[in-house]
């Protein structure tokens, strides 16, 4: 429940829903989803949302009723920049006066005549300029600066995301506020379709994750080629969409000779993921740079222990629950997984923990702190 201070009598938030509207959702389209549901559990007579899209509402959306409402804009090019501000402006000449309106995905409409919320994931842009197309790195920083200047709130999921805005935009601090990201356990039973494949796999030690020079797969596969010179038994399991250059990391295994090793099983489904959590030797994100790092949060979860890179927010998510590796030293990777072999105590230590970690993290709270952000701005 929302403190007495924060409710008033009646409000309309507009809400960018396009990042949920897609189909093999990750990261920023699972947040936007999670928080679209809250949404609709929420509404009430005195609490109206409209959800904008470009396209009709996938199955999974939440569904429609009297305070929560889908309005199709078409359009694609440039669509926040101009179709989005002149259905708003039309929204306000019918009479549904927007109150406040919420951007879960860095990009804010070009123009609205309400105030803006706007939530920023990460800047990893700002730390690795190379691994993003020149039309895309210049809509990263310069759309981002713009939502960052025009919104009345930034909430960030991280603290480590809030001090790269306050340093790579000058925002003031007292305008972001921080709001982690949620976690809950997938309640879905289904059989996967790659249990069998899996059990033929074990053991194996697990990546989950977008293939793109940022997460630092190859010097994980570095560190894996000489790991299983002493346990030639492990193999490398690899899951996740294929994102910016990630021919790389495949020409790397080949090169290695470590193609019969490495398991590359692109997108899977969250019974297939549920299953590859529960039957892994560990779970490992070697990543420079992550504003969140939802996988980690997963795995432990799931009972699969953790080893992470010592960078960004990482720590400030997995806390005392994983193992800590500099991404830059494969043999620091090498030395933890030759821990977690050796040390059962150690292992068992870390599951524990982990489960205990991941429970720290939820959709509802963080429904509910970023409605109050969004109530709060309406007040301001």
């Amino acid at each position: 429940m929302l403190p007495l201070q924060f409710i008033v009598t009646y409000m309309l938030i507009g809400v960018d829903g396009n990042e949920a509207n897609v189909t093999e959702k990750v990261g920023v389209s699972v947040y936007t989803l999670k928080l679209l549901h809250y949404f609709q559990k929420k509404s009430a007579e005195d609490l109206s949302f409209i959800i904008f899209l470009k396209t009709k509402p996938n199955q999974d959306m939440p569904q429609v009723h009297p305070q929560f409402n889908y309005q199709i804009v078409p359009g694609n090019f440039l669509w926040s920049q101009t179709f989005l501000p002149i259905e708003l402006y039309k929204q306000k000449f019918l009479g549904n006066k927007i109150d406040v309106f919420f951007s879960p995905a860095h990009y804010t409409p070009r123009y609205s005549p309400a105030p803006l919320v706007v939530t920023i994931h990460d800047l990893s842009y700002f730390y690795y300029p190379d691994e993003f197309l020149k039309k895309d790195l210049y809509q990263l920083k310069n759309w981002t600066k713009y939502s960052a200047e025009k919104a009345k709130k930034i909430i960030a999921v991280s603290n480590t995301t809030k001090k790269d805005i306050v340093r790579f935009y000058q925002t003031p601090e007292e305008k972001i506020e921080v709001v982690y990201n949620g976690y809950e356990k997938t309640l879905n039973t289904k059989h996967s379709t790659l249990n069998t494949t899996i059990q033929k796999l074990e053991p194996y030690i697990l990546y989950v994750g977008t293939i793109q020079p940022r997460k630092n797969i190859g010097t994980l596969i570095e560190a894996f080629a000489k790991f299983k010179t002493a346990h030639p038994e492990l193999k490398l399991v690899i899951a996740g969409k294929k994102g910016w250059l990630y021919e790389e990391t495949f020409i790397k295994v080949k090169k290695m000779n470590l193609e019969k090793h490495v398991r590359f099983l692109g997108f899977v489904d969250d019974p297939t993921l549920i299953s590859l959590y529960k039957h892994a030797f560990c779970f490992i994100l070697p990543s420079f740079y992550e504003g969140f790092g939802i996988p980690v949060l997963e795995a432990m979860s799931y009972g699969c222990p953790v080893i992470s890179s010592f960078t960004a927010s990482l720590p400030e998510i997995a806390g005392d629950a994983a193992l800590y590796i500099d991404p830059e030293k494969k043999e620091d990777i090498v030395d933890k997984l030759n821990q977690l072999l050796e040390n059962k105590t150690l292992r068992n230590e870390l599951i524990t923990k982990g489960k205990e970690r991941s429970r720290k993290f939820s959709w509802k709270t963080c429904g509910e702190k970023t409605l109050e952000v969004l109530i709060k701005t309406c007040r301001i």
